[in-house]
């Protein structure tokens, strides 16, 4: 009952990860339908149910822009686990300020990117100039795009793609 179903709106837009249990309870109170039923069924003593593995909202929920969020995560993540001063793949990175905050830099996607700490340390509190060092790549924003914020879910959930790739 805890395995992830997609929440699509009534547009067929990907809104959302919902456990089964949460997305029977918008199925039987009649505010969801079962689009993609990938997973067998549910038995009760008097009825047997779909168990869904992507549903879709009857009606259209109007929702602000997505945004990623800014965390050590999605740096990561962005940035693909790679130090953005030699590339190298680490499993123990950090995040680095590219100008640093007691300089006036910021707290935002275009001032933090991975490090390894080796770089990490090099770098210290100078700017780039000071440190004579370069980025493998200028630090952005990610787009929210539904590619981008369920492909965790994908491995698993083969069926969602097409849900997911149209958008």
């Amino acid at each position: 009952m805890n395995r992830p179903v997609l929440v699509l709106n009534g547009n067929y837009e990907p809104l959302h990860v919902c456990t089964t249990k949460r997305a029977m309870g918008l199925i039987l109170s009649g505010k969801a339908v079962v689009v993609e039923n990938g997973r067998g069924f549910i038995r009760t003593v008097s009825t047997v149910y779909e168990r869904p593995s992507v549903i879709r909202l009857v009606f259209v929920v109007r929702r602000p822009a997505p945004r990623v969020r800014l965390t050590k995560r999605e740096i990561l993540r962005r940035d693909e686990y790679r130090c953005q001063y030699c590339g190298r793949e680490a499993a123990n990175l950090t995040i680095d300020h590219v100008v640093p905050r007691h300089r006036g830099g910021e707290h935002c996607w275009e001032n933090l990117v991975a490090a390894c700490p080796q770089c990490n340390r090099r770098k210290g509190s100078r700017t780039l100039e000071e440190a004579r060092m370069t980025l493998l790549r200028p630090p952005f924003e990610p787009r929210p795009t539904a590619r981008y914020l369920f492909s965790n879910y994908l491995r698993e959930n083969q069926e969602w793609a097409k849900y997911i790739d149209g958008w």
